[in-house]
């Protein structure tokens, strides 16, 4: 297969299609280890992508990837493959499912849980307007411990939607959540869901296309209609039950190690028929078994969703993959190629401000009994994998992928007496945030928000980019707000939220390593909520570039230009966002003829609160003085795409260079000359 689409694999016999899985899975793997990105996922669900699109007519009947880190097999069926070298480049194709993308990408996602809410939603549409086809969901047992989930399986099951929801369930919870002296998969429904052996596998799968086809389904009905028809009422439940309850004992009571149990039951009580586990890295097994589901739901004979639950190898067959406690969930590029021994080693990098967080938390709780960690299934992203490591699980808390939960939790424990520390990307946290308004701030409970990725992210695209938190944090009441410039600030702020009692704190900074030409305090001072600095002092007044979060290093960077040019520009740091120093904006503002703020965010923001303070304080009104020439640089209108962060940010237009051009276009409004080359030149830079 070339770039033809999907049509050609329905020609293909099983033999052929798990030689195509066998391709398509070294075409994964050698393009990752180019583009660097999710890998561990994608490897796994090979023969389930290859059934899937074998099975169903896509792109007509749809295919809802949860997350979708794992459809570069996907891609590379649909009409891809001659750009899969191009993902999370600049321009190329996106890590994750899009829908403007290709017509087979149904439903985008970046995103945990979001797969079964949009096939139920999916398979409603196409009742309602009368059209023929199939909608499936793929969700990962990480995925599914997200209450969205649930919600999603109470109504399909409460309507009786045909939707397919297929759980790919391959022991990690989604993410690698086996770290340091955490041995098991986080939660309860991990165990719920099972082991199953390689033996027991094999019966299952057997079990499976029985109780799949048509004979079966056909029995089924007809000893269900004959009950309804001998039986008196107050017995046709529980002869419907006997039917559950059979097949599970079937299934689970004579086969020592089949993965079976009682799962089955929490699913067909939400209205669902469970049909599994079966091996899911098995193309002959799922293209039967979905053959069968797919023919039943057409024919009439099944009137249910189906909850199939298959067993995957994450980084399946690719033995690194499988050696690696993660199973190589996400890589680098080039991470397979073997390391130059010629190469002089320089310098060891900075370190991630994610660990240079994690170790201030650290360091704050070791002299604090009372400081608590959760995360939300991201122990290594956020850095809590390492208070882990130093406090073990008693103090650190792994939800799972549920943000509303954790949020909620934390608050809980807040009101219990603990100082609890929840950190959650930027982009995550929006999926907690009625919890944060209604159960944190209205109470104003004193949970401590790390919230990292603020600002675009790179690689990963508008998908997890941190571009709304001070927009939708700023607006609740009590919320105290503060972005860290540099990685000394960072420990201060860790350190200042740390002491905070009294109001829901939240401190966001930056995706990247810190930047190495800083002197690290011995000991954390603490930085005094509603206080700036300033970084530094212009000569003569004449534009002030008031900056919050990670781009003062660039703001500095536009006042050496400005200084080159014979403008002499003030700049400062507001480090608090809420409260803000209004007496620094005073100044500011009195001081100097036009004022810039700066900030990774969208509108609605720190340029908003900076603007209501200066109309609040008279300082636009032009009475008694030549008015203010006041802008503001935020995030455009407009998603930001996957590309490397230098160049989101051009493409944001807050750089240096965009940070000069708005200081000059500022100052010839507020009547101060500057040389037209100059600002002829910046402008086209």
């Amino acid at each position: 297969m070339n770039n033809e689409g999907t049509q050609a694999m329905r020609r293909m016999t099983v033999p052929q299609l798990t030689e195509l899985a066998d391709e398509v899975r070294w075409q994964v793997l050698d393009a990752v280890s180019v583009t660097g990105g999710h890998l561990g996922a994608g490897l796994g669900v090979v023969e389930l992508t290859v059934a899937l699109h074998a099975v169903y007519d896509t792109p007509r009947d749809e295919i809802c990837w949860d997350v979708a880190h794992q459809c570069q097999p996907h891609k590379v069926l649909t009409g891809r493959r001659d750009r899969i070298y191009t993902l999370r480049q600049g321009g190329g194709l996106s890590g994750f499912a899009k829908r403007k993308e290709s017509e087979y990408d149904a439903f985008g996602a970046g995103h945990s849980t979001t797969s079964i809410s949009a096939a139920v939603g999916f398979q409603e549409a196409r009742v309602r307007l009368g059209k023929k086809g199939h909608s499936v969901a793929v969700i990962g047992d990480g995925a599914i411990t997200g209450g969205m989930a649930w919600e999603a399986m109470n109504h399909a099951g409460g309507i009786g939607s045909k939707v397919v929801v297929i759980l790919n369930d391959n022991g990690q919870v989604s993410l690698p959540t086996f770290y340091n002296k955490v041995t098991t998969p986080v939660g309860a429904l991990s165990g719920t869901l099972g082991n199953a052996s390689s033996r027991g596998l094999g019966i299952q799968d057997s079990i499976a296309k029985v109780e799949t086809s048509e004979g079966f389904q056909r029995g089924r009905e007809f000893l269900k209609t004959a009950s309804k028809t001998l039986l008196p009422q107050n017995l046709q439940s529980a002869a419907a039950k006997l039917d559950e309850y059979t097949r599970d004992f079937v299934k689970t009571v004579p086969f020592t190690g089949s993965g079976s149990g009682g799962k089955g039951e929490l699913f067909e009580q939400l209205g669902f028929y469970y049909v599994g586990p079966i091996d899911g890295n098995n193309v002959e097994t799922l293209v039967a078994v979905l053959s069968n589901i797919k023919k039943q739901h057409e024919d009439g004979s099944l009137q249910k969703p189906v909850f199939l639950h298959i067993k995957t190898k994450k980084g399946n067959g690719y033995e690194p993959a499988q050696r690696a406690s993660d199973k190589l969930h996400a890589v680098k590029p080039k991470f397979n190629l073997p390391k130059d021994g010629s190469t002089a080693s320089g310098p060891p990098p900075p370190p991630p401000l994610t660990k240079v967080m994690a170790d201030a938390l650290v360091k704050e709780a070791e002299a604090d009994d009372k400081i608590v960690a959760i995360t939300a299934a991201m122990p290594g992203g956020t850095g809590i994998g390492i208070f882990e490591k130093r406090f073990g699980p008693e103090r650190t808390f792994d939800v799972g992928i549920a943000e509303q939960h954790a949020v909620t939790f934390a608050a809980g424990l807040a009101a219990g007496g603990l100082k609890p520390f929840c950190a959650i990307y930027s982009t995550f946290l929006q999926r907690g945030y009625d919890q944060l308004v209604h159960d944190v701030a209205l109470q104003k409970l004193p949970v401590r928000f790390l919230i990292d990725r603020a600002g675009l992210v790179g690689e990963d695209g508008p998908t997890h980019g941190g571009t709304f938190d001070l927009s939708f944090l700023s607006c609740i009441p009590d919320m105290l707000i503060c972005a860290s410039a540099d990685e000394v600030e960072l420990v201060n702020m860790v350190h200042t939220i740390a002491k905070i009692d009294d109001h829901p704190t939240a401190l966001r900074f930056p995706r990247g390593n810190a930047f190495g030409d800083l002197e690290m305090p011995s000991e954390p001072r603490f930085l005094e909520p509603g206080k700036g600095r300033i970084s530094r002092e212009g000569r003569d007044g004449t534009v002030a570039i008031l900056s919050v979060g990670g781009r003062l290093r660039e703001c500095l960077k536009a006042a050496e230009q400005l200084e080159s040019y014979g403008i002499s520009a003030t700049v400062a740091d507001a480090r608090w966002v809420k409260p803000l120093d209004e007496k620094m904006v005073s100044w500011l503002a009195k001081d100097h003829k036009a004022l810039i703020t700066v900030e990774e965010n969208s509108i609605g923001g720190f340029g908003s609160m900076v603007q209501n303070s200066l109309l609040e304080g008279g300082h636009l009104d032009g009475v008694g003085r030549t008015p203010l020439i006041f802008r503001s640089m935020f995030f455009p209108d407009r998603w930001i795409e996957h590309n490397q962060p230098e160049l989101q940010y051009d493409d944001a237009a807050l750089n240096a260079c965009h940070i000069v051009a708005k200081c000059l276009d500022a100052l010839e409004r507020a009547g101060v000359k500057v040389d037209k080359s100059v600002a002829r030149a910046i402008r086209e830079a």
